[in-house]
């Protein structure tokens, strides 16, 4: 395919927004409040933060998966951080052997 790049940008895009409307609907449900208001108040920004991370939870597994059928769809191949820091052969950047994995 000729366009894949933009159409792996317009995927994107749209993983993007629906994050963003997943957010904006928990939080026009009110469940950000709810969860906030179980913690003292003293720490309301912690109890904040755990219930953006409680809400937020299953739609960065949703994109996750989206993600991977997009790029199989567009049949993209990427090169990764990891293959490059651990190498394939098993030897790490520096070239020192990688025994992580070694029973």
């Amino acid at each position: 395919m000729t366009n894949t790049k933009l159409l792996h940008h317009i995927a994107t895009a749209v993983g993007l927004l629906f994050l963003g409307a997943w957010f904006l609907l928990f939080k026009t449900l009110g469940v950000l409040d709810w969860i906030t208001a179980l913690v003292p108040e003293s720490h309301a920004g912690a109890g904040l933060m755990l219930a953006i991370a409680l809400v937020m939870l299953p739609a960065f597994f949703i994109w996750k998966l989206y993600n991977r059928w997009v790029e199989r769809r567009l049949d993209i191949r990427g090169i990764y951080y990891e293959d490059h820091y651990y190498g394939r052969d098993g030897t790490t950047e520096d070239g020192k052997k990688d025994d992580r994995d070694a029973p």
